[in-house]
């Protein structure tokens, strides 16, 4: 198998299979819509309002966005408060979007079709 161009070593740099997985779930998406509204940080039991999961499967999909970068928590006496970790989760994105454009600029991409929209992924499709 070759190995890909030395443009896209940046590309694979920024490619995590745990920050896709974190947010490839419906549920953990909710959360983090979630937790994005209000900008103060939250409880579990505050999260879980939020999805039609038991309390604890709640905790482990905090658990993922958490290891992947995208949440922070902190322990307050007995209760662990969650924020998004804005910063981290921008930062991240921005560098995937600027190596992708790298590896692949818009003048090398394929053309499309006429009447195809660039991406449907606020359809819910896959672009």
């Amino acid at each position: 198998m070759a190995s890909a161009p030395s443009c896209c070593a940046a590309l694979k740099q920024w490619l995590s299979p745990g920050l896709f997985r974190a947010l490839g779930d419906p549920n953990r998406l909710a959360i983090l819509v979630a937790l994005s509204e209000g900008g103060r940080e939250r409880t579990v039991s505050e999260v879980a309002s939020c999805c039609p999961v038991d309390l604890s499967v709640v905790s482990r999909h905090l658990r993922t966005l958490r290891e992947a970068g995208v949440l922070e928590a902190r322990k307050q006496g007995k209760e662990v408060l969650y924020r998004v970790r804005f910063d981290a989760l921008v930062a991240i994105l921005r560098n995937l979007a600027d190596a992708l454009e790298g590896c692949c600029p818009p003048d090398r991409a394929p053309a499309r079709k006429p009447g195809r929209q660039a991406s449907r992924a606020h359809e819910g499709g896959v672009a």
